[in-house]
């Protein structure tokens, strides 16, 4: 197919990909629900992952879920464009369409188990290179309890450094992982100025100033920085992914930019 056939990957865009629906159970006793998207080939045979992201979403009580849309547009792209896994999945209590994982909110502090039964799906499925991603409230569980030996990184998206403190970010740094965090010129909670302090002097940490971005990364061009970032850190060298797409894709019914999510 030639360069002027190509399509513009847009909001809604959907590339191929082996998209599971999984179930996480917590050493706590409760069901997660999930989904797993691998990478294919040109036949639709799953392949051999070059990393794995593991999601973290922002806070359930104020609309978060495994489809807020920045993670979904992530597993929508990042198989086909970065021949990523993407692991999505509602923590206790968090409702989406895929279903309604169980138990209930518990402020970030049962949500412990929620990350390692994770982490162990990703073990379990031999899925390797493995990255948290974490969006705001998903930011805290992954600086709280994301010190595994199985993770080589994070990657934090509007970090409200509310439940996660000082003494989390200083346990990172001795973790000695690389940390990297998307702050928005505009956050509603922290900005680039209050962040910074907080992020200086640890040696595996940057701390990256998006120009022009709020809190909920709302709009392609946003979504595009993140997931250029995102592949930029965890495979080094690629990047920025292409803005077109010349083999099959499907385009997802729905709002583009839910803007339901909150710290």
């Amino acid at each position: 197919m030639s360069a002027q056939t190509r399509t513009p990957i847009r909001s809604l865009t959907v590339l191929p990909a082996l998209r599971e629906d999984v179930e996480l159970h917590t050493a706590d006793g409760l069901t997660l629900v999930g989904e797993l998207a691998l990478p294919v080939d040109d036949a639709g045979e799953p392949v051999t992952p070059t990393a794995t992201l593991v999601t973290l979403h922002p806070l359930p009580t104020h609309g978060g879920y495994m489809d807020s849309h920045v993670l979904r547009k992530a597993a929508w792209r990042l198989p086909a464009l970065a021949g990523m896994a993407v692991l999505r999945f509602n923590t206790r209590g968090t409702t989406s369409p895929r279903g309604t994982s169980q138990g209930a909110f518990d402020e970030g502090i049962g949500e412990r188990f929620d990350v390692a039964a994770a982490i162990e799906l990703a073990e379990f499925h031999d899925l390797p290179h493995l990255w948290l991603v974490g969006w705001s409230f998903g930011t805290e569980l992954a600086l709280k309890y994301g010190r595994d030996p199985a993770v080589e990184g994070a990657i934090l998206l509007s970090p409200p450094l509310r439940r996660a403190t000082d003494d989390d970010l200083a346990a990172w740094a001795a973790f000695g992982r690389p940390l990297v965090a998307l702050v928005p010129e505009h956050d509603d909670f922290l900005v680039p100025a209050q962040a910074a302090p907080h992020f200086a002097g640890l040696a595996n940490a940057e701390m990256i100033a998006v120009a022009g971005a709020r809190h909920l990364w709302v709009g392609e061009a946003q979504v595009r920085r993140v997931l250029d970032e995102i592949v930029a850190h965890v495979l080094p060298g690629h990047g920025p992914l292409p803005t077109t797409w010349d083999g099959p894709s499907t385009q997802a019914t729905g709002s583009a930019d839910p803007t339901g999510e909150d710290a």
